[in-house]
């Protein structure tokens, strides 16, 4: 029972946002296959994948084909591993694909699911005739329960926290990620200039800066690596025609970097305090 599942409504809010996780509400082995039921006891749900497995489906999205669209909704499935979106048949849903089914364990499932739901809706549990009766005269065995249940909400509630740990720390990397997407998309070679803007920056106050971290110098008018970060792949020199004060035309050497040069500031500059304006608050 450790699977939470966060649905996002028609105004396209998460369970997160509207602070409503639904749990895995009963869990077991029923007729030799995996059973669980989802959401609560009044709107279940159930894995298309599973119901595919009872029936030995091969395929459970030509299954879904052959229920109504009310009858099956999407759902995004949180666990410790991360999170994915799944086919979900509701109770009617559900019902209808194992009325389709030729399969004989089919009309098994149905009658099993029904007094399955039928218990839990009367007694809050799915307990069988002899569990019920063993609750009535065993008071340990329903303290055992009592410990079991308190387990479960305690797992889930460690589970709830991490989910939201992991959301924000996603959300702490997400301007990150964009700033570096931005920079793995341009394959070309970029100017000091077009980097400092996105810094905020003039480009003779960015070549100041990394003057002064140690991180190149310059020599007959070009900004030249040091030698501890050379020969990396992080700049390439271009030749570009330029005019003397005298209108002499002469040539000039200049500095680009490569995207491999643009992460590596990005890297450096980050660690001093300098970030890209995308991710400031």
């Amino acid at each position: 029972m450790d699977n939470l599942i966060n649905i996002k409504n028609e105004d396209g809010k998460s369970a997160a946002e509207e602070k409503k996780q639904l749990v895995v509400i009963d869990e077991r082995e029923l007729l030799g296959k995996q059973f669980r039921i989802y959401g609560d006891v009044e709107n279940p749900l159930f894995l298309a994948k599973e119901v595919a497995e009872w029936i030995e489906h091969s395929n459970s999205r030509m299954m879904l084909q052959g229920v109504d669209e009310d009858e099956k909704v999407v759902r995004n499935v949180y666990t410790l591993g991360g999170n994915q979106e799944q086919w979900f048949l509701t109770e009617d849903g559900m019902y209808e694909v194992l009325m389709q089914s030729r399969k004989p364990i089919a009309k098994q499932f149905k009658k099993e699911v029904k007094n399955i739901l039928r218990t839990i809706r009367k007694h809050g549990a799915y307990m069988t005739d002899a569990t019920i009766e063993k609750t009535l005269t065993d008071p340990d065995f329903i303290i055992g329960l009592a410990t079991e249940l308190k387990k479960e909400r305690q797992r889930a509630k460690e589970l709830e926290l991490t989910t939201k740990k992991q959301e924000q720390i996603i959300g702490e990397l997400k301007p990150s990620a964009d700033y570096t997407d931005r920079i793995l998309k341009n394959r070309g070679l970029v100017t000091i200039t077009q980097i400092a803007k996105d810094y905020g920056m003039s480009g003779t106050a960015m070549n100041k800066l990394l003057n002064e971290l140690k991180i190149q110098y310059k020599q007959s008018d070009q900004w030249l690596l040091y030698r501890n970060h050379s020969g990396k792949g992080y700049t390439h020199s271009e030749t570009i025609d330029i005019t003397r004060s005298d209108g002499r035309p002469d040539i000039s050497m200049i500095t680009k970097w490569t995207q491999k040069g643009r992460l590596f500031l990005y890297e450096v500059l980050k660690a001093e305090g300098y970030v890209p304006t995308i991710e400031r608050n």
